[in-house]
Parts: structure tokens; C-alpha cells; sequence
């Protein structure tokens, strides 16, 4: 009885996994708002600039739309040994195409 509980989950578990990878990335990232995918950048970023550290905390501060481009703004709190920063991150991107255009990071208290 146990193994057939075992191998039927098993089973169950497998069809899941495949079902799951079937489904487009856009489609996954569906109801979620616009600024989670350029959050993911910009930790992204942020991790690139500091690789011996940690992000610990993340806020999504606004978005302006200008001219046909737009700016996503973040703050990042990262942790390097005992000391926090605060990296505030400007994605430009052209608003219609989504290409990202520029990454401005500067850095402020925490």
C-alpha cells in the first residue's frame, strides 16, 4: 500500500513538473504588476555592482512616463560584511518596446 501511495505521487508530482514547464514565461508573469520584471533587473544589476554582498531588503519607489520612455525606480538595501547601503536604481526603458535603455544606480542611506 505504501509504495503504490509513493508511486502514484510520484506520478502526480512529474505530471505537475511538465504541465508547469508547458506554460509561456509571459503567462506565468500574468497578474503580476509591470515593475516585478524590471525589480528583477535591477536586483539584477544591483548584484552585479556588489557581488560580495547581500540584498536584504527592496521597495518599489514609482514610475514616470516621459517622451516615449519610461523610469522604473528601486531602492535596495544591501549588506556588504556589517555595513547597509542604500542603492537606488533608475531603469530607462522605451516605453513601447520595453528595451531597456539605462541603468543609473547611486548610493544613499539606507
Amino acid at each position: 500500500m505504501m509504495k503504490k501511495t509513493i508511486s502514484n505521487l510520484t506520478i502526480l508530482l512529474f505530471a505537475f513538473t511538465l504541465l508547469f514547464q508547458a506554460i509561456p514565461a509571459n503567462a506565468q508573469n500574468e497578474g503580476l504588476p509591470s515593475y516585478v520584471k524590471w525589480g528583477r533587473i535591477a536586483m539584477t544589476k544591483t548584484q552585479e555592482k556588489y557581488p560580495d554582498s547581500e540584498i536584504t531588503d527592496y521597495l518599489h519607489v514609482g514610475k514616470e512616463n516621459k517622451n516615449g520612455k519610461s523610469v522604473e525606480k528601486f531602492k535596495l538595501i544591501v549588506k556588504n560584511q556589517n555595513k547597509e547601503i542604500g542603492v537606488f536604481v533608475n531603469l530607462t526603458f522605451d516605453t513601447r518596446t520595453e528595451r531597456l535603455l539605462a541603468v543609473n544606480m547611486t548610493e544613499g542611506r539606507p
